[in-house]
């Protein structure tokens, strides 16, 4: 029963070009590339059999091979990460159980979130992929809220149903509410995490699909599995104190920074 980390990565990237190559400094003063911060996260997860980067440039390759990570190369013309992640599965081969797509902008996902997911897509067998998702407290709502008010996009919502199959994902902060909520309250909205855990054949099957109307207004490539009627299961983790963001634009950086000195990431 093995699993598979690949962790796609471009240099191309439309809001920010070269983003993997951009220097985050931990709580050390150390700066490590982000490419590298998120090679370290998948080293940390347990039950993870092997770890891959999956890029197409020769820059991000040289960077990753100089810190010891296995390297493959794919196609410019893949369209997100996930048509990257079928490419290198295709390029590796092997019998992998699952696939477990550690997108490369993410360097604070804790290894517990991707233990969850893989436990979650093995004791659902109806379900095809699996994705976390994190219940947005006020402050991380008022965060989205302001990010999307500035014409950012500061991250993306999940909306599920009964079993906790996965209904709509947006860059907008659904479902809607007019509560307002102290810092630390719950809310009805959850954040959607980058990470997804796939079956093989449904990875394999992911590049032949045309993108469809929704993942081409929103530019999320999870749509493309819900515009084909396959079975996403939305995986709820827990915060446990830890601090999450993703690198979308370049203020993220200082506040990425910021969240790994206040939680003491070297």
């Amino acid at each position: 029963m093995s699993v598979l980390i690949v962790i796609p990565a471009r240099y191309a990237s439309t809001r920010y070009p070269a983003k993997p190559l951009v220097p985050l400094t931990g709580a050390d003063g150390v700066p490590k590339t982000l490419i590298r911060r998120s090679w370290e996260a998948a080293l940390s997860v347990s039950g993870a059999d092997r770890v891959v980067v999956a890029t197409d440039d020769d820059r991000i390759r040289a960077e990753a091979e100089g810190f010891g990570a296995e390297v493959v190369m794919t196609s410019p013309d893949c369209a997100n990460g996930t048509e990257r992640c079928a490419e290198a599965l295709d390029r590796i081969g092997g019998d992998y159980e699952m696939v477990v797509n550690l997108q490369g902008d993410a360097p604070l996902t804790p290894a517990w979130f991707i233990e969850d997911l893989v436990a979650g897509l093995r004791a659902h067998p109806w379900a095809e992929l699996a994705t976390p998702v994190l219940r947005c407290e006020g402050a991380m709502l008022a965060s989205l809220r302001e990010d999307r008010a500035q014409g950012r996009v500061g991250g993306t919502t999940a909306v599920f149903g009964a079993l906790n199959r996965g209904i709509y994902f947006s860059k907008e902060v659904i479902p809607f509410t007019a509560g307002s909520y102290a810092p630390h309250d719950p809310t009805p909205v959850f954040h959607h995490v980058g990470v997804y855990a796939y079956r093989p054949d449904i990875l394999r099957a992911y590049p032949n699909w045309p993108v469809g109307p929704l993942e081409g207004l929103e530019g999320l490539e999870q749509l493309r599995f819900l515009e084909n009627a396959r079975a996403v299961l939305c995986v709820e983790v827990e915060a446990r104190g830890r601090q999450f963001w993703e690198l979308n634009n370049p203020s993220d950086v200082p506040k990425i920074e910021r969240m790994m000195a206040e939680m003491g990431i070297s």
